[in-house]
């Protein structure tokens, strides 16, 4: 064998190496933690309770329930958490905006979480409703997240999560401008902050570095979101400032009437993200669950956590 030809094989070896790598059980040394909304029907409850009771048995760090403006969707989410106190083991954490109520009114939502043992906000500016044009801080209201933040605050010590946005805010005035912001919600009193999906992993670790350089020490959870439609993911992504790879359409065409194969496919690319950030040293996941736990189950599985002993058990399994 020639010199190029030995040179070829110890590539080759390289690459073998790296693939095992990659293949190797991950000793599950991280924390999940989940996200759902509320359920709008008796059939999305029921496809909701079924993925709460799947993804109980990882033993996440919190769920937290979406909220939205309005009294009708509002009472969902408080419906949504008092069944996960009184029904499961899982710690909830409840979303609470700025959009469409008083102080007064957002400070009595949060004395009632207070009283119901919640202890974890997850405080946001909010969007306002479809079709109503920019957002305005109400007359009275908080006006934005730090505003929340520092209101919260003031009820109690709650533990409090705020957004972040690796690549940046679609209505950020600049990237700079928008990481200000988030320093100011961590000033007011948040303990971590929780990104924007994304599916470029070089974009978060360079966030993070922004983000050290600017003085923010607190964590910053990358938020994962396993693709369940492509299409609707292409909308949504317009919307907040995610970019998707062009790897990623070729990837999914032609399934949309395929949805097994979607299923598989979307499990490997939010499992290889989530690898390709454990290896850069995070070991914390949010996952955006859309209420379906099938996807969530197996992205985990690939990062070592497993289900908990039986009957409420330790995890003993966790890792082997």
């Amino acid at each position: 064998m020639n010199h190029d030809e030995d040179a070829r094989g110890l590539m080759r070896a390289d690459h073998g190496a790296a693939i095992l790598a990659r293949r190797q059980p991950l000793p599950g040394d991280v924390n999940v933690s989940f996200e759902f909304f509320p359920p709008a029907s008796g059939a999305m409850e029921a496809s909701l309770w079924t993925s709460i009771q799947k993804l109980e048995s990882l033993n996440p760090v919190y769920v937290s329930v979406t909220y939205g403006a309005g009294g009708a969707t509002r009472d969902r989410t408080h419906a949504t958490i008092a069944r996960i106190l009184g029904e499961t083991s899982l710690r909830p954490a409840a979303h609470l905006t700025c959009v469409g109520a008083t102080r007064e009114e957002v400070d009595a939502v949060a004395r009632q979480y207070l009283d119901q043992g919640v202890f974890h906000i997850v405080a946001l500016r909010g969007d306002p409703p479809a079709g109503s044009g920019p957002y305005r801080p109400h007359p009275g209201g908080y006006a934005y997240a730090a505003d929340l933040v520092a209101g919260l605050k003031r009820i109690g010590d709650f533990r409090i999560s705020v957004a972040a946005y690796p690549e940046t805010h679609p209505r950020a005035a600049s990237p700079g401008a928008d990481l200000d912001n988030l320093k100011r919600k961590i000033d007011a009193g948040a303990s971590q902050a929780i990104t924007q999906f994304f599916f470029d992993e070089s974009a978060y670790l360079r966030f993070l570095d922004r983000v050290l350089a600017a003085g923010i020490t607190v964590p910053v959870v990358p938020g994962i979101l396993p693709v369940t439609n492509y299409a609707r993911l292409v909308d949504f992504s317009k919307k907040c400032g995610a970019s998707i790879p062009p790897w990623m359409a070729h990837l999914f065409d032609d399934l949309d009437d395929d949805p097994e194969t979607r299923k598989l496919v979307a499990a490997t690319v939010a499992a290889e993200q989530c690898r390709a950030l454990y290896a850069n040293g995070v070991r914390d996941f949010h996952f955006y669950t859309l209420n379906r736990a099938y996807l969530t189950l197996a992205i985990c599985r690939t990062l070592g956590v497993r289900p908990k002993g039986p009957r409420g058990g330790p995890a003993a399994t966790r890792g082997a």
